[in-house]
This record gives C-alpha cells, structure tokens and sequence, in this order.
C-alpha cells in the first residue's frame, strides 16, 4: 500500500511531533491490542525494528491523535495543530484507522432498498 504522509512535506511538525512523544508511539490500545505488558502505550520506537522479523527499521509518522481524525482527507488532517497530533508506528496507526472507519460505517443506517423493485 502506498502511504502519503499526513504532514506532506512538513519536516519540522514532523520533528515536534515525534520529539514531544520521546520518539515512541503514542498508541494507548486503539489499535486493539492493550500493550498491557509495555505500561500502558505501545512499545514501537522511531529507528527500532518492527515486530516481525526482517521488516527494517520502523520510521515514526505523525498523525491525527484521535482516531476519528485519522479518517480526514490529508488536507484537513495537515492542517490539523501539533497538540492535535501523535507518533504512531505504521503498526497501530493502521489496526486504529481501521476500527475508526469500520465504527464510522456502523454510524450510518442501513440503505433502504429501491422502491422501484417493491412487489
């Protein structure tokens, strides 16, 4: 999958961003795992390796903090504050971003059928 960062190009949001989380995803467990045995937040840091084997170092991204904002169009969510912001690792940004569109889907009502085939 193709990924566009949400910063776009924003190197210095980037930086603050990843600074203020001391380098280290902010995922609390709304990826749907706990991370009970790492005190509360995800293990993953900036540089470090992912949690399979052979997947290279892990960079960091920065993105909207709560996990209905993760569904804006890059364009709201660049335009987004920094104190609305958090590290993610691509891990549990992804599993989070997931479960907010699938929660945001069950908001909806079920379509009602055509009226034109009623017989």
């Amino acid at each position: 999958m193709s990924r566009t960062p949400p910063l776009g190009d924003n190197q210095g949001l980037w930086q603050a961003v990843i600074s203020a989380a001391a380098g280290r995803c902010q995922c609390r467990g709304t990826c749907g795992t706990n991370h009970e045995r790492d005190g509360g937040r995800c293990k993953t840091a900036h540089g470090g390796h992912g949690r399979r084997h052979g997947t290279g170092p892990v960079r960091l991204l920065a993105a909207p903090a709560e996990p209905a904002d993760l569904l804006l169009p890059a364009h709201k969510a660049a335009a987004l504050p920094k104190a609305r912001l958090a590290a993610w690792c691509p891990t549990c940004h992804d599993a989070t971003r997931r479960t907010a569109a699938k929660a945001a889907q069950a908001a909806y009502p079920a379509a009602e059928p055509d009226s034109l085939f009623d017989l």
